[in-house]
């Protein structure tokens, strides 16, 4: 009897990968460089660099001699670049915020964990305490130990004078 041969991939040896058009982007890199982005455009020296670009776009095209001018008076260039700077910038922007929000709620949960851990262990120690003043409370204090002593010596002294005057020598 022949053996049938097993169809399918074999379980004891790895899948061949197939290669892919597509690029592989490392999802981790492309976030840290979208918040880099992001903290740079939202920095007073994007914000410098911009104003001086804008300013001296606007100089040029308006002093400059119409033959030298790249963007005549609609500026409709400037607009464009302002525009797809703006179309660029803001899922950026949002990349880098929800890469912030889940950092934050990962640090409220750690947060969270820890606030839980803190009740748990103060719960315990409140539970120690009592039960350490309950085991004091039947604890004979100082106080207490120098009255019982007071009055014992004060019972013999009493009894050592009654017993002198009942003794036949004082008679």
């Amino acid at each position: 009897m022949a053996r049938e041969e097993r169809r399918g991939p074999r379980l004891d040896q790895p899948l061949e990968r197939s290669r892919s058009l597509r690029p592989s982007v490392d999802s981790e890199t492309a976030g840290r460089l979208s918040e880099r982005v992001a903290r740079f455009l939202g920095s007073w020296r994007f914000l410098g660099y911009m104003t001086f670009a804008i300013v001296a776009w606007l100089l040029w095209n308006i002093f400059a001699s119409k033959d030298a001018q790249l963007d005549p008076f609609p500026f409709l260039f400037l607009t464009l670049a302002l525009s797809l700077q703006a179309s660029y910038a803001a899922p950026l922007i949002l990349l880098a915020q929800n890469r912030q929000a889940d950092r934050d709620r990962v640090q409220f949960q750690e947060d969270r964990d820890q606030t839980e851990r803190l009740l748990a262990d103060a719960d315990y120690l409140t539970r120690e305490v009592a039960a350490l003043r309950m085991a004091i409370g039947e604890l004979a204090t100082r106080d207490y130990l120098r009255g019982e002593i007071k009055s014992l010596l004060e019972e013999l002294g009493e009894l050592a004078h009654n017993d002198d005057k009942d003794s036949p020598a004082s008679n």
